[in-house]
């Protein structure tokens, strides 16, 4: 079965304009159900996320390591490290555990 690189490229673009350009021809006026907008200023954040999440856990030799230092960072984060911090401290955690694992 041979797949057609074109027609998934071509597939890709409608989409993406359909999304980009519905939005701007069927809503006219303001939204102001504050669910709906809650929704759509959360939506680049969740598909961050969705697409990081799974890359993290399949970025070293063994899940647990990139689980913990997934964990770590969120911890480091959370509580005020800058991103330079979070990133060391997160690649020290997977080094660490890799050495014992």
């Amino acid at each position: 079965m041979q797949h057609n690189v074109y027609l998934y490229i071509l597939v890709m673009a409608v989409v993406t304009y359909l999304i980009r350009v519905l939005p701007l021809t069927l809503i006219r006026k303001e939204i102001k159900s504050r669910f709906i907008r809650s929704f759509l200023y959360y939506v680049p954040y969740v598909t961050l996320a969705v697409m990081t999440f799974p890359a993290i856990l399949e970025a070293t030799g063994n899940t647990l390591s990139a689980l913990a230092a997934f964990l770590i960072a969120i911890l480091i984060a959370w509580f005020g490290g800058s991103l330079f911090q979070v990133a060391v401290i997160a690649c020290a955690v997977v080094f660490v555990l890799e050495l014992f694992l």
